[in-house]
């Protein structure tokens, strides 16, 4: 019995040991969106005991979510222990698709992350204010959101990520919103045209960026996963692709976003 209490009581300071990382939730406000927004942010254990800069990793939620899924939904939160890196999860609307709309007003929620949720961390947290201080990544919606907004902003981030991504919109232009910020996509298809992952790939040639797409066999968006990877080769640009069982599900996402962190951390 006694044996079995100092185990328990081990337990329970090894518990409190890894849940040592703090999270913030603020509001950050932009004249480039119509809404009060958040993010949370979560600090590693050492961040106020420590004069350090920190890498920060930027991730985006899917469809229908907000700032709060990954800690909701995940372990994320002791990854920034783990890797001893800043994770800010802002809120990219229900189905913004972090882009800049072309036809709802002030709903330009790449803007808002790529330029305003950025300055907002520099400004007020210890970040590295450099290109190989800060990444992204995100999944579906977001996983697309971090490819598009790294590709408008190549000074920005030193390396993007996607799980699950829906990496061409076009495939699905009824669902999930997307007309609503994407336009007809007929008689708006030159912007559709121009938001496909695929069609602008050639732009991370010269970047400098690292990129790991990683997509479930089980996945619906499996395939346009494939011909950007396929597309990436043919352009002859360095990037790490891995294909895991598993669908487009929390499960799948609590796994790769291990890895998704580790890569990041490592690419500077």
């Amino acid at each position: 019995m006694i044996v079995r209490k100092v185990a328990l009581i081990l337990l329970f300071f090894l518990s409190f040991k890894t849940c040592a990382y703090e999270i913030k939730r603020m509001e950050i406000n932009s004249n480039n969106i119509d809404k009060k927004s958040y993010a949370t942010i979560v600090l590693p254990d050492s961040y106020s005991k420590s004069n350090q800069r920190y890498s920060t990793i930027y991730l985006l939620h899917g469809w229908s979510g907000n700032d709060k899924d990954w800690t909701e939904n995940s372990d994320v939160s002791v990854l920034a222990d783990n890797y001893q890196v800043i994770i800010v999860m802002p809120d990219g609307n229900y189905d913004g698709w972090y882009i800049n709309s072309p036809i709802l007003s002030k709903s330009d929620y790449e803007k808002y992350i790529g330029n305003d949720v950025v300055s907002f961390m520099d400004k007020n947290f210890k970040t590295i204010p450099f290109k190989y201080g800060r990444a992204i990544t995100g999944l579906s919606m977001g996983g697309f959101g971090a490819l598009n907004i790294a590709l408008n902003y190549p000074q920005k981030f030193g390396a993007v990520g996607s799980m699950s991504g829906g990496v061409d919109p076009r495939d699905y232009p009824k669902n999930w919103g997307l007309e609503k910020v994407f336009g007809d996509p007929i008689t708006n298809s030159k912007f559709w045209d121009d938001k496909a992952i695929i069609n602008n790939a050639y732009q991370f040639i010269n970047m400098g960026v690292y990129i790991f797409i990683d997509c479930g066999v089980g996945d619906f968006f499996i395939e346009p996963n494939r011909r950007l990877h396929q597309r990436l080769l043919e352009l002859r640009i360095n990037h790490t692709y891995l294909e895991s069982p598993g669908g487009h599900s929390w499960g799948y996402w609590d796994n790769a976003v291990k890895y998704q962190l580790l890569f990041m951390k490592n690419s500077r």
